[in-house]
């Protein structure tokens, strides 16, 4: 039986590298999408001759709207492509008041614009296959505002809700989505946004990243947490969520909010 292929964004460094060779081992044919067209061609080329698969290079910067619109045209057109990994994503540095409009735009351009569009694009198609595979890149800052990643976290926040959101939604379909949130890992994204990390705690290995991110996916997790040591403070979170929702009452305001 012929495998899905996979197309993954920000495939050229880092997570999105080494989905590539991840997928690449498990006999899947690839789609690479990201800027650098030397580093996609390299890795596809190495990719092709130790595995013996497939694998197409698509030069794009997602920001764009003519490079998102062949993106999107390629996801919808290409009945092979049964999984999306969106991985593309940038991070800032600063503080909230000194970062600029245009780099505000440009984060949620890539974060969550594109990462939506592309899941958008080829939803529709999985839907009427009956089967297809989204796994968007979360981050668990956007669980943590404490971090004054304030604009990131916001958009990697957006990513895990759309996620949830699309499983309520097309779970039923046959369509299975995974929300993966990494914390700190050793990447090309903090010497892009200008952040030095020489000084921080200890961070995670790519490699270790992907891998449990890929067990959680063989798992059909909707939310893979790969640094979080106690499942079970998941769970709590998302049980009380549930409960706080039980305790809305849309037609009649709180009593602590009522006049004296």
């Amino acid at each position: 039986m012929t495998k899905a292929s996979v197309l993954i964004t920000g495939a050229s460094t880092g997570i999105g590298a080494v989905y590539a060779e991840r997928f690449a081992r498990r006999g899947h044919d690839l789609v690479l999408v990201a800027r650098d067209n030397a580093k996609l061609e390299t890795l596809a080329a190495r990719l092709r001759q130790e595995n013996g698969i497939s694998v197409d290079v698509l030069p794009a910067d997602l920001t764009q709207t003519r490079d998102l619109a062949a993106v999107e045209a390629r996801l919808r057109e290409d009945s092979r492509i049964g999984i999306l990994i969106n991985n593309a994503g940038i991070a800032q540095s600063g503080s909230f008041t000194g970062q600029t409009p245009d780099s505000i735009e440009s984060l949620i351009a890539l974060n969550v614009t594109a990462l939506t569009r592309l899941a958008s694009a080829v939803a529709p198609r999985f839907v009427q296959a009956g089967e297809g595979s989204i796994v968007n890149i979360s981050s668990v800052v956007g669980l943590a505002p404490e971090f004054a990643m304030t604009v990131y976290g916001a958009t990697k926040a957006f990513v895990l809700f759309l996620s949830q959101g699309l499983n309520v939604e097309l779970s039923s379909k046959g369509i299975y989505v995974q929300a993966v949130l990494p914390a700190g890992t050793y990447t090309e994204i903090w010497d892009r946004a200008g952040i030095d990390i020489s000084n921080a705690a200890k961070f995670m290995e790519v490699g270790e990243l992907v891998d449990a991110a890929l067990v959680g996916f063989d798992r059909r997790e909707q939310v893979t947490i790969p640094p979080l040591h106690n499942a079970a403070r998941w769970d709590t979170l998302d049980a009380s969520r549930q409960a706080l929702l039980s305790d809305i009452k849309q037609d009649e305001v709180a009593e602590r909010y009522k006049a004296l």
